[in-house]
């Protein structure tokens, strides 16, 4: 008789395989007039932050700044359009078919510390560029450090914007 180890997280990892499985190949499946007519894209997005604001950047190439829709609610960010396929000619016999087409959508959650009433939309050469503003609570600010027997002394703090008065 042979000893078998006991892997607790064996079935898992053969749920995780199948699962992994399902998905690609559901989206490998049917040819490029199956996914330009269900619309199966979703444009690329880039988000990052600095101290003042979060930048999301989305790649729309060929599209308009009408073609998309913008919307904020309950702290989640949603971008939806659509891209058509636009035949130039009756006569074209398309031999390949690359680029994706149809609508989309696209939901990002906020975090707590943007403003979501602060956001302004630039669209510059199929890319959206959208700038949130961190509120001002959330934004780094300096803090003093009193040194210990010393008598606290009025010092000021220097933050972003303003300047505040504080016991060191």
């Amino acid at each position: 008789m042979n000893i078998v180890r006991y892997d607790p997280f064996g079935e898992l990892r053969s749920l995780q395989d199948d699962v992994n499985r399902l998905f690609s190949s559901s989206f490998s499946r049917g040819g490029e007039s199956d996914e330009i007519m269900r619309g199966a894209w979703h444009p690329s997005v880039d988000i990052f932050e600095n101290k003042d604001q979060i930048v999301l950047e989305a790649e729309l190439p060929g599209m308009k700044a009408e073609d998309v829709n913008i919307s904020i609610e309950n702290n989640v960010l949603t971008l939806h359009g659509e891209r058509r396929f636009e035949k130039k000619d009756e006569s074209d016999n398309f031999h390949r078919v690359e680029r994706s087409y149809g609508s989309f959508t696209r939901s990002f959650t906020l975090p707590p510390t943007v403003s979501s009433e602060n956001v302004n939309a630039e669209f510059e050469n199929g890319v959206l560029r959208l700038t949130l503003a961190k509120r001002e609570e959330a934004k780094p600010r300096r803090i003093e450090i009193k040194a210990g027997g010393q008598t606290p002394e009025v010092k000021k703090i220097k933050t972003e914007n303003k300047t505040e008065a504080a016991t060191a």
